[in-house]
This record gives C-alpha cells, sequence and structure tokens, in this order.
C-alpha cells in the first residue's frame, strides 16, 4: 500500500484522529494518550501501531518512558493532495456564483414596467 493510502486508512478512524490531535500539543505515553478513551491499553497500542506504520507518528525510548509523537510529513502530503481538489471545488462554486449572479439580474423587474395580468383557467367563456 502507498503511504498516501496508509496515511488516509489510518487517519480514517475516528480514535486515531483524537489521538494525532492530542499528539499535536506535544509528546505523550501510551497511557496518557489511552486516557480519554474507555478502551484496554491493548487496544489503544492497536491504533498507535497503525500510526506508526503510516508514519503518522514516531514512538522514542527515555529509559521507562517511551513518549509519541506527531509525525508531520504524511499529513503535509495529504494536505498537498488534497489541495488540487479544494482549487477544483472553489472554481466550480466561483462559476455557480457568477451564474446565479445572471439569473437574478435578469429576473429583476424593469423600472415602470407593469408584470402582464395572468389569466384564470376555468370555464369562462
Amino acid at each position: 500500500m502507498d503511504r498516501l493510502s496508509l496515511t488516509f486508512s489510518a487517519l480514517a478512524d475516528p480514535t486515531r484522529r483524537a489521538i494525532l490531535a492530542r499528539l499535536s500539543s506535544g509528546p505523550a505515553s501510551v497511557n496518557e494518550l489511552a486516557a480519554p478513551f474507555s478502551m484496554s491499553l491493548p487496544a489503544v497500542s492497536k491504533h498507535l501501531k497503525v500510526l506508526e506504520r503510516a508514519q503518522l507518528i514516531a514512538r522514542g525510548r527515555e529509559a521507562q518512558w517511551r513518549p509519541c509523537e506527531i509525525m508531520a510529513a504524511p499529513l503535509k502530503e495529504a494536505t498537498d493532495w488534497m489541495e488540487q481538489y479544494r482549487q477544483f471545488w472553489e472554481a466550480r462554486f466561483d462559476r455557480l456564483e457568477e451564474y446565479l449572479k445572471e439569473l437574478q439580474a435578469q429576473e429583476k423587474p424593469v423600472a415602470g414596467k407593469v408584470a402582464p395580468k395572468r389569466r384564470k383557467h376555468g370555464n369562462s367563456k
């Protein structure tokens, strides 16, 4: 699997996104990362392995402490990939906005002109 696919696969899970959000404020231990979740340490470790395989985090070793820290490069690659589609949609929305303005301009009544009366439908002779 390519790196971009690994990144998006890892980001697909809300628990892993929450772990990354926590790590964005600095390194943390597995216990610190597990604290807000109602899951076992082995379950959190599985999430960390997915993030590590996607190279979104790195685990260090400082004596007994094994801090996890976020790695920005894969996130930048994903952002760069998505950027081209953001530009595509912004261009589409800009064209739609122009079209809607044209339609609104066509619908404005001309000053002094009275709209024609509508005829009733039915059996009137």
